[in-house]
């Protein structure tokens, strides 16, 4: 029961956080949002750096397991496809697009905060995965690309006309050209 009012504060907080901003968003909103106390909203998150740190933890845990499982892996053609595939379905499933959305929406809000920099860190390890160091820059920059396309695909075709899974199979198509060439 716990973890369903952290998960239902989280959620609320999200929608509020991209809605009205960060900054504009009180504990209060969200409290009042899920129907409950300022109280038992404290029992489980203290303050709003505390809701975006549980969100950001979640999607730090999601990056590193990726990270781990591509380290185990030779960097070949195969690996890389494969590590472009399981970064999107990560990115466009569950609340990862979600809270991506939160983060573009509230760069300015957000910027230099300390709980940014671990995904920042792990986006980095990722692009080194994509390629050996002695490659061309113009290789490793393609496919790093790869992985910005797939966040391209989010926030740019936000097109009422498609799906997400439209959206996500089209960035997807693109990221993998960029990968495997």
């Amino acid at each position: 029961m716990r973890e369903d009012t952290r998960t239902r504060i989280q959620q609320i907080a999200l929608e509020l956080f991209i809605e009205k901003g960060y900054e504009a968003t009180s504990l209060r909103e969200i409290s009042e949002q899920l129907g409950v106390t300022k109280a038992a909203l404290y029992y489980h998150f203290k303050t709003k750096d505390d809701i975006v740190l549980s969100l950001i933890e979640e999607r730090v845990a999601e990056l590193d397991r990726l990270l781990e499982w591509a380290k185990s892996r030779p960097k070949d053609a195969h690996t890389r496809r494969e590590l472009v595939e399981r970064y999107a379905d990560q990115l466009y499933t569950g609340r990862h697009s979600t809270v991506m959305h939160f983060l573009e929406r509230n760069q300015t809000s957000l910027r230099g905060h300390p709980t940014t920099r671990g995904i920042k860190e792990r986006m980095i390890a990722l692009v080194e995965q994509l390629s050996e160091p002695d490659e061309p820059h113009a290789v490793r920059l393609r496919r790093a690309m790869a992985l910005f396309t797939l966040h391209a695909g989010l926030f740019l075709a936000e097109n009422r006309e498609l799906s997400a899974q439209e959206r996500q199979a089209a960035a997807l198509e693109v990221a993998l050209d960029l990968v495997e060439r």
